[in-house]
């Protein structure tokens, strides 16, 4: 049978210290620490679960196309990547200032991973992080303009700290789809950090996006 307080830590919702309270009570040197050392461990023990739990939510809404982070880089193959660079990347500095990345190079230079290993890297900083590929992006806001939803939808991408857009200039555009999109980056230039990632160079983006006043 349970002791009353675990019932209670449960009922508070205070699940980690509830788990570590159990830990704690199998634990022989248990009477060695004082209760100030006792309740530290059993907020420490909260605070983490908490954490990983909110990680855990921030990361499933991210819908990062790939389990990656930038611990899991290969340096070894030559990819034309600055450690320096990574480093600062790593301290979420782009997203705090609102900075748009570009991840551009050929097909099969991991790409997806090196955006996908930024979102992580950014909800693992606690920002709320999106990934979609550019088609299914434009996709979604079609929808959203034939069912009436459309500002709404702007107003979540635009609120979103990280936005991940993969395989970006790939298609060229509608006049109506460049329209959305324009919406959808108008509203986070200066706001929100953005990450782009391509094979197509930049110099060819007039062609795919339609317009060069545009682009």
């Amino acid at each position: 049978m349970k002791h009353p307080t675990h019932e209670a830590l449960r009922r508070l919702r205070l699940y980690g210290m509830a788990r570590g309270l159990e830990d704690l009570e199998r634990q022989p040197e248990r009477n060695q620490l004082s209760f100030d050392d006792q309740l530290a461990l059993l907020v420490e023990r909260e605070t983490a679960e908490r954490a990983n739990t909110a990680l855990a939510s921030r990361l499933k809404r991210a819908r990062l196309r790939q389990t990656a982070c930038l611990e899991d880089l290969d340096w070894r193959t030559p990819r034309g990547l600055d450690r320096t660079l990574i480093r600062d990347l790593a301290s979420c500095r782009w997203v705090r200032e609102h900075q748009p990345l570009l991840v551009t190079g050929p097909t099969g230079i991991g790409k997806t991973f090196l955006a996908c290993a930024l979102g992580n890297q950014a909800a693992r900083e606690g920002y709320g992080v999106f990934y979609t590929r550019l088609t299914r992006l434009l996709d979604d806001l079609a929808t959203a303009r034939l069912d009436g939803s459309l500002a709404r939808v702007l107003r979540r991408l635009a609120r979103l700290e990280v936005l991940i857009i993969d395989d970006w200039a790939m298609t060229e555009l509608t006049a109506a789809q460049r329209l959305d999109l324009m919406e959808v980056i108008d509203d986070r230039h200066d706001r929100a950090a953005t990450v782009l990632a391509t094979q197509i160079p930049v110099a060819n983006w007039h062609r795919s996006i339609g317009d060069p006043t545009t682009s």
